[in-house]
């Protein structure tokens, strides 16, 4: 539960942040907060993340510091071992620059706060977070109420793995598609697939009308 509600602020845009990871909303109190919210809701190895998590005590301030996030991880699929929990704050470089001397004793305190718990501080900035990945999930969010019949999942999933498991976009849609009308019939569903992981592509190239679909692994 987070120690500090997040107030209105009329110099930033705040709001609330639906994760389908977390199951319910999250407060953020920026544009790059709710980005950075929406990255770590589609990432695999994050098991969940909090908002304004915890209050780390600091001389002279009697609000003490509130760091953004709280990012807990998942267990490597591969070696078991689960990363530190990551502490970190939610900053665009400018403002850091700018701000460099007002918010260093307070990621001091927090290095020292995460020290003690086993955890880890760090962080974050647009150049983490704007990314390619970030413009393809916003992309795909846009599909997020499409609900393709089961029929037409199962369609694909048969085309896709008659090709050893990957197909191109075009090549899939020439089988699908007789005419443009059908093709816009079968663009949501596929991209609907793609948001619900049913279909996979890399997610850190910009996707493209030439975009390369996987099956995930168990069903190629």
């Amino acid at each position: 539960m987070p120690v500090r509600k997040i107030p209105k602020n009329h110099l930033c845009v705040t709001g609330k942040f639906a994760s389908r990871k977390n199951g319910q909303m999250g407060g953020f109190e920026s544009l790059l907060e709710k980005e950075y919210m929406l990255l770590m809701d589609f990432d695999d190895m994050v098991e969940g993340f909090e908002e304004q998590p915890v209050n780390i005590p600091l001389p002279g301030v009697a609000k003490g510091y509130t760091p953004d996030l709280l990012v807990r991880f998942r267990p490597d699929p591969v070696t078991g071992c689960v990363r530190p929990p990551l502490l970190t704050e939610v900053k665009h470089s400018d403002d850091l620059k700018k701000y460099a001397e007002k918010y260093a004793p307070k990621f001091a305190a927090a290095t020292l706060y995460v020290l003690e718990r086993g955890w880890d501080f760090g962080i974050t900035t647009e150049k983490e977070i704007r990314t390619p990945r970030l413009a393809n999930i916003k992309f795909l969010r846009e599909y997020r109420n499409i609900n393709p019949s089961e029929n037409d999942c199962a369609r694909i999933i048969a085309l896709t793995r008659a090709t050893d498991g990957t197909v191109s976009l075009p090549r899939l849609l020439a089988e699908l598609a007789l005419t443009d009308e059908d093709q816009l019939y079968w663009m949501p569903v596929v991209w609907n697939m793609v948001l619900t992981k049913r279909l996979i592509v890399d997610l850190d190239c910009a996707i493209s009308d030439g975009v390369i679909l996987n099956l995930p692994e168990g069903l190629s």
